[in-house]
């Protein structure tokens, strides 16, 4: 075991802290197989997690003040949040997007507003977060597209696409594609990223949103690895070799309120995470490391007493950390109203700077390694993950036991249990079913003009009046094309960008030919 270069720790007694502690066991040391202790050998002592703020909305301006603000005050890392039509693959003058223009995040429709979303941020110096799935592949070529703009290289560019249609069609619902289509898709990133973009992160495999859908821990743990086994067969059946994608895949956890819990759910993922790449793929090991980001739960914040949400998400974000996350979001305590204001999101950033430079939870690896409560917490989870994931082995794999609806009922049962737990009180949430108190109604949110909308539909419509519009009829042709044949996507999408083709016209002209996928509900 090489020794740790990073410097020595002490506390605020001056107990000296080693670089490890505790004996040899079956999970070894952090840094080694299978990755209980983490993936690090030093983990934070000597580079903290990533701090993100998911930040995003009404037009690219706003949003791009409201980055350079965050990393003005400490920020690490940048996460996107798009409006709905930008990740439905709809511009902002579409019938259909009409209303939620630049609501739920920021509107994107085209080179020109990429550009202004990172104008004065250099891309070789901050690693960006796109939570964007159906439409990632347009998303990533424009960001490239900026980027080159910039005079920065592919090979410099860091960060991570969200790019998980499978929980889509599981807990979200933005899915624009069929599955085997959008499959393709996916993996056509996964070939292209490994030629281009050497430290993207081609793909975050999301529980988040399963657990925010309603599931369990434990069911947050095996959908969520189901998935990623998906993916890496649909890569490995495209042609990829194992060692040559998986090192760049990533997931993305939810951080729920019961404390223990959670730190030993982010240990058995790991751990479970390793030891199926290694035992279905031989992969190697660092194929078989599971980074993660990681976000504080939305669905435990309440509009009642707002104040509380400060609280939950410390604590939440602290599990995270004690679980060995790589890059962490923290919810802002009106998020369960709006869009979070500028204050909000300032508390956010500053409760992970606490927790990050104040209570030392950064100067051990695994501090919670070798509690028995842990460590049974870890190991029961970890096998009744597995559980799922045999079931859904025996089903076909997750695209089968989606398309069977066993994901979707297995969450909803769930979701059902716990609201009865709270409705009958056994599970208490302050301010909510307990604790109670009058308070009137909460002043100073975020709210989107309406004339934001409006903005954004005359910038497009100049746009589209004053590009190249034979050149943009060009590019979607050989789009079409090689949607209908074999070709790889991506180098067909970034041409199409360049030209200031929109993201909406990139997408319909894929819809032409994959279609659009509609859910079968079965009653």
């Amino acid at each position: 075991m090489k020794e740790s270069k990073t410097k020595k720790f002490q506390t605020l007694s001056d107990i000296p802290v080693e670089p490890f502690y505790g004996t040899q066991g079956p999970d070894g040391q952090p840094g080694e197989f299978p990755y209980t202790r983490g993936i690090y050998p030093d983990m934070y002592r000597g580079r903290l997690w990533t701090m993100r703020q998911y930040s995003g909305f009404g037009t690219a301006e706003e949003t791009n003040i409201r980055f350079r603000d965050l990393i003005a005050h400490g920020g690490t890392g940048l996460s996107v949040a798009f409006d709905l039509p930008t990740q439905m693959g709809l511009d902002s003058d579409d019938p259909r997007a009409l209303g939620e223009v630049g609501r739920t995040g920021v509107a994107i429709d085209s080179l020109e507003d990429m550009e202004i979303l990172f104008n004065q941020i250099p891309l070789d110096q901050v690693t960006t977060s796109m939570t964007i799935n159906a439409t990632a592949g347009i998303l990533l070529a424009l960001y490239m597209a900026v980027a080159e703009k910039q005079g920065v290289s592919f090979e410099k560019l860091g960060g991570t696409i969200q790019n998980d249609i499978l929980k889509e069609y599981i807990a979200r619902g933005t899915y624009v594609y069929p599955p085997t289509p959008s499959m393709r898709i996916i993996t056509d990133i996964f070939s292209f990223c490994r030629n281009h973009l050497p430290k993207w992160n081609t793909i975050s495999i999301s529980g988040y949103h399963i657990r925010e859908a309603g599931s369990t821990a434990v069911q947050e743990v095996a959908f969520t690895l189901a998935n990623g086994l998906a993916y890496v067969k649909a890569a490995i059946d495209a042609g990829l070799k194992v060692d040559d994608f998986a090192p760049r895949l990533s997931f993305f956890f939810n951080a729920h309120n019961y404390f223990f819990e959670e730190a030993a759910k982010f240990r058995a993922a790991r751990r479970l995470w390793a030891k199926l790449m290694k035992e279905r793929f031989n992969a190697s090991d660092r194929s078989c490391q599971l980074r993660f980001h990681t976000q504080t739960a939305g669905c435990s914040l309440t509009a009642q007493q707002i104040d509380n949400n400060i609280i939950r998400v410390a604590y939440q974000a602290m599990s995270a950390v004690l679980g060995g996350t790589q890059s962490l979001h923290t919810n802002s305590r009106d998020e369960a109203l709006a869009l979070p204001t500028k204050e909000s999101a300032l508390i956010a950033l500053r409760t992970q700077q606490v927790l990050g430079y104040e209570t030392g939870v950064a100067d051990c690896a695994d501090p919670l390694a070798g509690s028995y409560y842990v460590e049974e917490l870890t190991d029961t989870i970890e096998r009744k993950a597995f559980e799922y994931i045999q079931k859904i082995d025996e089903m076909g794999g997750s695209v089968v036991a989606i398309e069977k609806g066993y994901i979707q009922r297995e969450i909803q049962n769930s979701a059902f249990e716990y609201q009865k737990k709270i409705e009958e009180k056994e599970l208490i949430l302050v301010g909510v079913n307990q604790f109670t108190s009058e308070e009137g109604a909460v002043k100073d949110i975020l709210k989107v003009r309406p004339e934001l909308e409006t903005k954004q539909k005359e910038r497009l419509t100049a746009l589209k009046k004053r590009r190249d519009n034979e050149a943009v009829k060009k590019a979607l042709a050989l789009l079409k094309k090689g949607a209908e044949g074999t070709d790889n996507l991506m180098p067909l999408i970034l041409n199409a960008v360049k030209c200031h083709t929109t993201l909406g016209e990139i997408s319909n002209t894929l819809r032409e030919v994959f279609g659009e996928y509609r859910e079968i509900v079965s009653i």
